[in-house]
């Protein structure tokens, strides 16, 4: 193989060793390793050390990959923890605008109905509801 073969082959090469993997860390998989959550039913003991994690406006807890929150206004809403833009699972409840999710991966938001608040994605945040019973908070579809 002469000098300039050689060379061509390596540059090649190198090129697709740094691409490749960029190019497949940001596709979009057609079976994300983070399905959103379905079958959703479960209940929170608002008296339990769990349940005391929800006592103030804006407290949130991550369960069943679902987040649970007390919104600025006292009343329980509950989102997907994963993400609709790209299926991770670093959706949270902010006490901002209002009181909304942030996916602190690529920064999407959403109110508290699923809508998205900004450019990153147009699909809406799955939503789940409350049910507060005494001091047994439900949380299903």
């Amino acid at each position: 193989m002469e000098r300039k073969e050689f060379l061509r082959s390596l540059g090649a090469g190198a090129a697709f060793a740094i691409t490749f993997p960029c190019l497949q860390g940001c596709s979009k998989d057609d079976s994300p390793d983070n399905p959103i959550p379905t079958g959703i039913d479960f209940t929170i003991d608002l008296n339990s050390a769990e349940g005391q994690q929800l006592a103030n406006n804006g407290d949130f807890i991550l369960k069943n990959e679902v987040v649970v929150a007390k919104n600025l206004e006292g009343n329980f809403v509950a989102a997907s923890q994963i993400c609709s833009h790209q299926q991770t699972d670093q959706v949270r409840f902010i006490d901002e605008q209002g009181g909304i999710f942030r996916c602190f991966t690529h920064g999407s938001e959403f109110s508290q109905t699923g809508t998205p608040l900004n450019t990153i994605t147009s699909n809406p945040l799955k939503i789940f509801n409350t049910s507060l019973n005494g001091t047994t908070l439900r949380v299903f579809e």
